[in-house]
């Protein structure tokens, strides 16, 4: 999903000032501020942000900006978030020279040549520029060689669209996406798919009356007269026992009356 059209009145939207940074960030110095949440805001200019420069982790995302002018001078950042906006460019993010993390997902970024900006920050390895699950995505993501232009123009990227690429667990991404490729209709004539055989014999999971066994019967006889005889000595001690407490109660009630 693309971001939306411009609804009456957005065109005077929030501009970016020191009090709203203040207010957001708790922090009464503009350069003391580290991390930073201006989601849904209804943005259109980033005003004075430019002036947080110990800024390393920003969400911008869902607003309305075109363009990320005053991010220029934020070389600690780190970490940043500006999805769902309408954004054309990213030019000014090449000289956030520690940009690690970056989601664009949801602008206006039409071919792959606009993320050339992008090439020379060497710690960028998380990139995404399409998100299915919250329907963001970019014009150039239509691409079929989408992802391999992206891989191409950004070869030091680990993590494209939360796909890994490169490193530990790169190869199961592969592998999935081999599958899906294997799995989609082929238009070509592939060879005939033969009917599938049962893999064992008819009647192979069918029950088996149990067989008498002599010795079994003869076992369980046994086993009942035991827990009979067990019956009947239990039947006798608890007869001893009421007689021993019987005997017991006569012998107090005798004794009470000797002074």
């Amino acid at each position: 999903m693309e971001p939306q059209a411009e609804k009456p009145g957005e065109a005077d939207g929030v501009r970016v000032t020191p009090q709203l940074l203040k207010s957001c960030s708790g922090e009464f110095a503009l350069d003391s501020i580290l991390l930073l949440k201006l989601r849904g805001l209804g943005l259109v200019d980033l005003g004075c942000l430019g002036a947080c420069l110990g800024l390393e982790w920003l969400d911008l995302s869902g607003n309305a900006l075109t363009q990320l002018g005053p991010l220029a001078s934020l070389r600690q950042l780190a970490v940043l978030n500006v999805a769902n906006n309408r954004l054309t460019g990213l030019e000014p993010l090449a000289a956030c020279e520690n940009l690690q993390n970056l989601n664009a997902a949801g602008n206006l970024l039409a071919t792959p040549g606009q993320l050339q900006c992008l090439a020379g920050l060497r710690g960028l390895e998380h990139l995404r520029l399409r998100d299915p699950l919250a329907r963001l995505s970019n014009p150039l993501c239509a691409s079929p060689s989408y992802g391999a232009a992206v891989r191409e123009l950004l070869p030091g990227l680990k993590v494209i669209d939360g796909e890994r690429v490169t490193g530990r667990g790169s190869e199961f991404y592969q592998l999935c996406r081999d599958l899906d490729s294997s799995l989609r209709p082929s238009s070509s004539p592939g060879p005939s798919v033969t009917e599938a055989q049962p893999w064992v014999e008819p009647g192979y999971w069918e029950t088996w009356p149990t067989r008498s066994s002599s010795i079994l019967q003869e076992a369980c006889r046994q086993f009942q007269d035991t827990l009979q005889e067990c019956h009947e000595l239990d039947r006798q001690a608890q007869d001893s026992l009421a007689q021993a407490q019987q005997a017991l109660s006569s012998a107090g009630t005798a004794s009470s009356f000797v002074f």
